[in-house]
Parts: structure tokens; sequence; C-alpha cells
């Protein structure tokens, strides 16, 4: 049982690292540097390491391997989301610097909406052992979802509550800096900032229903369920920033992912089989089945992840989707002259651009026949080039690279 002062204290300080961040991170709109994400994100993990290693030394290896098995999973969760995330605020046209406050939105109110499930979901695992069932059915479910392709429209920020609020409030098409709201022809206007908040926090409230039946199959220790969200949650901002390239890269993560929610599944099913009190299955009297062990667990959770990570990051498809999908998003970026004011970072993204470029190229002639078969990716590409070629000649920027763009034949 841990005690109350224990929870005050860990409590506090996640508030304290969550307001340090918007203090010190987000409350001044920038774009942070590739060091700065790797640095944050590294000190979060770090921090979530320290802990663990606190619940390992004075709550046992058990308390401990299944606070570890919980945050691997919910972090491993959390990257598969950063990618829908990524997809609203693109649909939604964010401005770079602006997409630290969503990311921390999110991540707030994920908190609070997980914070609320996990109390919900012991109060029904400790009064009705059926649950169990229903958690395994769910991430079975969930796992099945995971395989079948989706196409990004299926995670447009375009739900039911922003089309409710576009009917019911009136909405300006610009943003005004990370105003929530604005003033136009002296009216009080809503900024789509805040309609992409709604956005992020309703995805978030649907990454729920499978996140936290997950780690309630690893276990069922609230502390442990609290604090391993948690800090899965903490960093995820800088994570974003410091793999936001490489998010297209993990093709395989969605099959890893799916193997671990399915694995997590059958481990519940298996444990409710074990509790079973339910009258219509072996006459309501428990079930001698095999339960899985807390090590083994974490033992294949880590196995899978690390094995869809490489094979991801070494495969040739990997890296010419990874290309592909990296070029639309930042030719559509360039183009964009909202997307940011810094010169430095339209710099950036259009030599992202010709390294992508570049890429596709090596990799062979079967890759850029494919973007050359995409006629809306190729006219964004030139599009860019053109762009780029006209600031070069009012010089307002440098040339860089040569324009070898692949082109239709």
């Amino acid at each position: 049982m841990i005690s109350t002062w224990i929870w005050a204290l860990t409590i506090a300080g996640i508030a304290a690292l969550l307001v340090f961040d918007f203090v010190f991170h987000v409350r001044k709109a920038h774009v942070p540097t590739l060091r700065e994400a790797a640095l944050w994100s590294s000190l979060y993990v770090g921090i979530a390491i320290v802990f663990g290693l606190g619940v390992l030394v004075f709550g046992g290896p058990t308390m401990g391997s299944e606070y570890f098995a919980g945050y691997v999973t919910e972090k491993a969760l959390s990257v598969d989301n950063l990618f829908v995330f990524l997809i609203i605020m693109s649909s939604f046209r964010v401005p770079r610097e602006d997409q630290q406050k969503v990311l921390l939105f999110g991540i707030v109110f994920a908190l609070i909406a997980r914070t609320g499930f996990i109390f919900l979901g012991a109060a029904l695992i400790n009064s009705f052992a059926w649950v169990f069932y229903l958690f395994g059915l769910i991430l079975l479910l969930t796992a099945g979802n995971m395989l079948r392709p989706e196409g990004e429209e299926s995670h447009t920020g375009d739900n039911i509550v922003v089309r409710l609020a576009r009917k019911v409030f009136h909405t300006s098409d610009s943003y005004d800096g990370d105003k929530l709201f604005t003033v136009i022809d002296g009216k009080r206007t809503m900024t789509p900032m805040l309609l992409v908040m709604v956005a992020i926090g309703g995805t978030d409230l649907l990454f729920a229903l499978d996140s936290i039946p997950a780690i309630f199959g690893l276990t069922q220790n609230v502390f442990l369920v609290f604090t391993a969200t948690a800090f899965s949650l903490l960093g995820l901002r800088q994570l974003y920033f410091l793999i936001d390239g490489l998010l297209d890269r993990l093709i395989y993560l969605s099959y890893g992912l799916a193997a671990i929610l399915g694995f997590i599944g059958v481990k519940l099913v298996l444990h409710a089989l074990h509790e079973n009190n339910v009258p219509f299955i072996n006459d309501g009297e428990p079930v001698p089945v095999v339960e899985i062990s807390t090590g083994l667990s974490l033992t294949v959770i880590l196995g899978v992840l690390v094995l869809t990570t490489l094979a991801s990051l070494f495969s040739k498809r990997g890296r010419a989707q990874n290309a592909i999908s990296n070029a639309r998003r930042h030719a559509t970026s360039y183009l964009d002259t909202e997307y940011t004011a810094d010169a430095a970072e339209r710099e950036r993204i259009f030599g992202a651009l010709l390294r992508e470029r570049d890429q596709i190229i090596a990799l062979g002639p079967k890759y850029p026949q494919l973007v050359r078969d995409e006629a809306q990716l190729v006219t964004l590409l030139e599009d860019a080039l053109a762009s780029h070629d006209q600031a070069v000649a009012r010089g307002e920027a440098e040339p860089i690279g040569e324009p070898k763009i692949v082109r239709r034949r």
C-alpha cells in the first residue's frame, strides 16, 4: 500500500515538471533545435528510469519490473500517437513555433483524462473480476484494428466536436500567434488554435481506451499504473520534435504495437480465467490456466519493439516511404507562408526537402518512379523549388543544391 505522502510528493513532482516545461520552454513561442529536443527528451527519460530504479529498490523486483513494463508499453504507444498528432497539426496548418503549446496542452489533457480512467478502471477491477475479460477483448480488437491499413484522412482533426464548434462559434481562418480568441471587425472570434486543441484532446480520449487496459494488463497497482502513464507522457513534446522526421520511417511500428497489445490482451484473458467468477464460464469457478509473468511480459515487449524498430530502420521501403512522406510535408510547409515567420526555419525546411529528394534518387529507379506516379506530389516539389528560386533572386534566401527534382516523364 502506497502512503498518502508518497502520492502527494509524486503528484507535486509531476505537476512541477509540467509547470517548468511551460514557463521555460513553451510560454515563448519558438522552434526547438534538435539539440534542445534531444537534451530535454533524454532528461525526461532519465527521470523516468531513476524513478523506476527507486521503485525497484524500495518496492522490490516485482513492482520494479511491473513499472518498467508499463512505462515501456505506454511510451511505445505514445510514439504511435505522435504520428496522429502530426497529421492533425498538419491538417490545421499549425505554425511551427506554436506547435509546442498544442502538444503541452495535449499532454496535460491526456494526463488528467487518463488519471480519471485509471481510478475508474481500478474501481471496476476491484468490484467486478469480469472487467479483465472486457479489457482483454478491447486490446485484442485494438490489435486487429492496428493491422488494417488506414489513410491519413482517418486521423484528421475534423471530428464531430470540431465541426460542432465551427458551427456554433465564429471561427477565423488564420492564426493570431498562439491566442485562442482574436478580434476581427470588432467581433470576438475563435482562432484555429482552440480548434486544434479540441481535436488533440478528443484524440487523447480515444488513445486512453487502449492505453489504460494495456497497462492494467501488466499491473493492477494503481500507483504504478499512474506513474508509468505520467512519465511516458512527460517529455512527449520534446520527443515529437526529436523524431519528427523519423515518424514515417517506423513503418512496422504499428505491427509491433499490435503484437504487444494482442499479447497483453491474451495475458488479461488468462488472468480473468484464473480469477474467474462469471457464472456461465466453468460454473463460476476459476479455470486452471498458465499465467504470464511480468518478467516474461517485459521481455516480449522489449523484444518486439527492438525487432520492429530495427526492421523499420533497415528497410529500403521504409526509407523511401519516409523520404516521400517528409518531402510532401516539407514542400507543403515551405509553400505555406503562414507556417513559420522564422527565415532560418524556412531554410531548414527547404534543406530537408533537398536531402529527401537526394535520398529518393539514391534508392534507385523504383522509388523515384513512385514520386513521378503522384502528380500532386511532383507539382508540390516543383512549386517549392520555384518559390525558393524566386526568394534567391530577391536576395531573401541562399542558393542550396541543384534543381534536380524528380520530374514526370
